[in-house]
């Protein structure tokens, strides 16, 4: 079975016992590891994965092949997106008509800043350059870009960076409506058994959780040079309880994050309440 995800220490922390042959009846999975971006655009062309781990946003595109999983992906509260400057602070004005960085046009990251956007920096922003999620921070701090969209590890590294926090997206959408902020979803082709697949996920994620030390090595090969503390501290904050189940909470969010940005115009409408598999 094809699968790709990114080599984050979430994604590779819950794939670990499936990807190793752990889990009793899982098929074999042929991995590819990529950035959200690839993986997003992977699942809207004919040529997509049987699963993949793409950012909630862009569900609206794919969901005629694809199905939502309810579990694998990444939610949560305190975990959210984060925009970064040089200077400034926390102004939202001083985003106005600015260069901004983001890591995809169709991540759930750039979607929560278009509508945090549209209610605070008058005029609104100037030119967004996509680029990959780990170069965002040095461009910031090198002049290239005004500020960054920036997710994942940098909420514990950018002061390192000599980077100051403009907002935080996650604190921004749980205070606007107290749901937790939906990231990244595990979706797989409608034409598998999606149960079986769900049932494999959720039982790698109880693996890893009842054996956090056996995928050490897996997740630190991956993440390339991250500090093995950082690490943990990114697994402790991605992995949580709506990894093993979305739950009520979890559909809610999903729902009104599309809702939203469907009625905005920045995302197709679609039958929200054929979210659930």
């Amino acid at each position: 079975m094809k699968i790709a995800y990114s080599p984050c220490p979430n994604d590779t922390f819950v794939f670990h016992a499936w990807a190793h042959g752990l889990i009793p009846g899982a098929p074999k999975l042929d991995v590819m590891y990529a950035d959200i971006d690839i993986t997003n655009g992977l699942a809207a062309s004919s040529q997509g994965p049987d699963v993949l781990k793409i950012s909630y946003a862009a569900l609206p595109w794919v969901l005629n092949e694809y199905a939502l999983l309810p579990c694998g992906g990444a939610l949560g509260r305190g975990c959210g997106p984060l925009v970064l400057s040089k200077e400034g602070g926390g102004d939202p004005s001083a985003l106005s008509g600015r260069r901004v960085g983001v890591p995809s046009e169709r991540s759930t990251a750039y979607l929560l800043f278009r509508l945090w956007a549209a209610q605070n920096v008058p005029g609104g922003v100037g030119e967004i350059v996509v680029m990959p999620f780990h170069e965002i921070m040095p461009a910031v701090r090198d002049g290239k870009i005004d500020a960054g969209l920036v997710i994942h590890e940098a909420r514990f590294t950018y002061p390192s960076y000599g980077l100051t926090l403009m907002t935080d997206l996650g604190s921004w959408w749980e205070s606007d409506t107290g749901l937790p902020i939906p990231l990244g979803a595990i979706i797989a082709r409608r034409s598998l058994e999606l149960s079986s697949i769900a049932s494999w996920i959720r039982a790698s994620v109880e693996y890893a959780w009842a054996n956090p030390e056996a995928s050490r090595e897996y997740v630190q090969e991956h993440a390339q040079e991250m500090d093995p503390e950082v690490a943990k501290a990114h697994i402790a904050l991605y992995v949580n309880e709506f990894t093993a189940n979305l739950g009520e909470d979890g559909y809610a969010a999903v729902r009104a994050l599309l809702g939203r940005a469907a009625d905005e115009g920045l995302v197709p409408e679609i039958n929200l309440d054929a979210l659930n598999m």
